[in-house]
């Protein structure tokens, strides 16, 4: 581990967790990225389409395709919304919220045996250092913009 970078522990530990999810999906001829995007969808009240991407950080082609398979599959309806004219709002049907629950547990289970697995020191320290590295790139302090621009 001493000669592997952040980058790359990070990129792995990240391919290793989609692979995972993606297994687990596969079960029921899901992907993880519809077992998130059910998981960011409020159950109730709906969510307007334009705040799905960002929730997510999906780019919107991306997103586009998971609503539309989502959509194919039964999973969701896209309802006018009410407070504009001009959006979306998504909705989970009775077996999208049927699909949302077993996703939820799926990630609860996760959470759980990691947090099982390690001390509550080594969590907080997982999630301190998780935000230090989000607030650095928020902040553009990694690379300095001015510094990297082409003349």
């Amino acid at each position: 581990m001493k000669d592997k970078t952040i980058d790359y522990v990070l990129r792995t530990t990240w391919l290793a967790v989609t692979k995972m999810y993606n297994e687990e999906a596969a079960k029921f001829e899901s992907t993880m990225a519809t077992g998130f995007a059910l998981l960011s969808i409020d159950p109730e009240k709906g969510t307007p389409s334009t705040s799905l991407g960002p929730k997510m950080g999906m780019e919107a082609t991306s997103l586009s395709r998971t609503l539309k398979s989502m959509e194919e599959r039964g999973l969701i309806e896209r309802r006018p919304n009410p407070d504009d004219g001009r959006g979306v709002l998504i909705f989970l049907t009775d077996f999208g919220k049927e699909k949302r629950a077993y996703s939820r547990e799926k990630v609860l289970t996760f959470n759980e045996t990691i947090k099982n697995s390690v001390t509550p020191e080594q969590l907080a320290n997982f999630y301190e250092v998780a935000e230090v590295i989000n607030n650095m790139i928020s902040n553009k302090n990694i690379y300095n913009q001015k510094e990297h621009s082409l003349k």
